[in-house]
């Protein structure tokens, strides 16, 4: 299997880079802006790097030759997603898992919710929202994450997962649990994690906002 990571030098990308190419066989082609000096993965055979951006057409196009799966991590808008969705529709990939954000669904109630749409702002869930749904109308496998608040601690890789029309749980999340997350959907085989979006928390954070607020 390949597997082309778009927004390749984010922290949960780089932390999934590591992930694949401890666990598993499958080669990786790695996309993003200036991305040869800020990747130093250049000598591992199983690896490609692509320096790019997503409005580069016919350079996006050629980075999923033969790629299986694209996880898309990018904090862009819908001008940035639908110049990958037409890539995408170029090209012979099998299955997108895209990152998102909690709330696009209006799915985090009480004062959490509260909290977040202040944090956040309502145009920004919006335009999130519509990112989604570019994803969901591509017509291919696809996953949607939709990420609770985001931090760092090594070894934690502990995630619950909610699903579209379920209420969210979990406050926060560390970028280790997402990124094993995603490793996990890449070899699932039970077929679950297609056609969905899953809500990411950490067990036991249903608190009004997260630890580190």
């Amino acid at each position: 299997m390949k597997v082309l990571i778009l927004g390749a030098a984010g922290q949960i990308s780089q932390m999934l880079t590591n992930d694949l190419l401890e666990n598993t066989n499958h080669d990786l082609v790695l996309y993003a802006r200036k991305a040869a000096k800020r990747l130093n993965l250049n000598n591992n055979g199983r690896v490609e790097i692509i320096d790019g951006d997503f409005f580069e057409h016919n350079k996006l196009v050629n980075a999923m030759k033969d790629v299986d799966t694209v996880y898309i991590n990018i904090a862009g808008g819908p001008k940035e997603f639908t110049a990958i969705a037409n890539a995408i529709k170029e090209s012979k990939v099998k299955k997108v898992i895209a990152a998102s954000i909690l709330g696009i669904y209006e799915e985090v109630l009480g004062n959490f919710g509260n909290w977040n749409k202040r944090m956040v702002g309502v145009s920004r869930i919006k335009e999130v929202a519509n990112c989604a749904s570019i994803i969901e109308s591509l017509g291919i496998d696809y996953t949607i994450l939709r990420l609770t608040w985001l931090y760092n601690q090594k070894g934690n890789e502990s995630y619950e997962l909610t699903f579209k029309g379920e209420p969210f749980k979990g406050a926060q999340v560390s970028r280790q649990a997402v990124a094993k997350l995603i490793l996990d959907i890449i070899e699932d085989k039970t077929g679950k994690f297609i056609n969905a979006s899953v809500g990411v928390g950490e067990p036991n954070t249903n608190w009004d906002k997260p630890s580190f607020y």
